[in-house]
């Protein structure tokens, strides 16, 4: 058992990345299920799916390529984390890449990226950058 499943699941997507695999398979919970929600809709990821096994639930995240040579993910980066949590309000959510990334926040209503965030005015947990 992880302390932090969310740095689990990118760490985990980075290396199937590296390696031009079709997917990786992530522990099930229900904030990695709207964390790959959100990569689906942004078009980071192909698509996602739940395996109900015996012991314990997975998601297998199938990736997306380029010309299946080039991954559309060129980098994730976890921003907060269990020894040092980052809020932030609706006026600072970042922008990372100069608007090419995306930045996911946990807010009241539910996991949104940071641009969806931003137009409610909403803030909360900023979870990780992708670009």
């Amino acid at each position: 058992m992880t302390t932090d499943p969310i740095a689990d699941m990118l760490t985990r997507i980075r290396n199937v990345n590296m390696v031009r695999q079709e997917y990786a398979l992530v522990p099930w919970s229900k904030i990695l299920v709207a964390i790959a929600k959100v990569l689906k809709e942004e078009g980071f990821i192909r698509d996602y799916e739940i395996l109900r096994g015996k012991p314990t639930r997975t998601i297998k995240i199938y990736l997306k390529y380029k010309d299946r040579i080039k991954p559309i993910i060129m980098g994730l980066k976890r921003v907060s984390r269990p020894g040092l949590r980052v809020y932030v309000g609706a006026s600072e959510i970042p922008r990372p890449y100069g608007g090419l990334g995306i930045a996911i926040v946990s807010t009241p209503k539910g996991v949104m990226t940071g641009v969806q965030a931003w137009k409610q005015h909403l803030g909360g947990e900023l979870l990780c950058y992708v670009w």
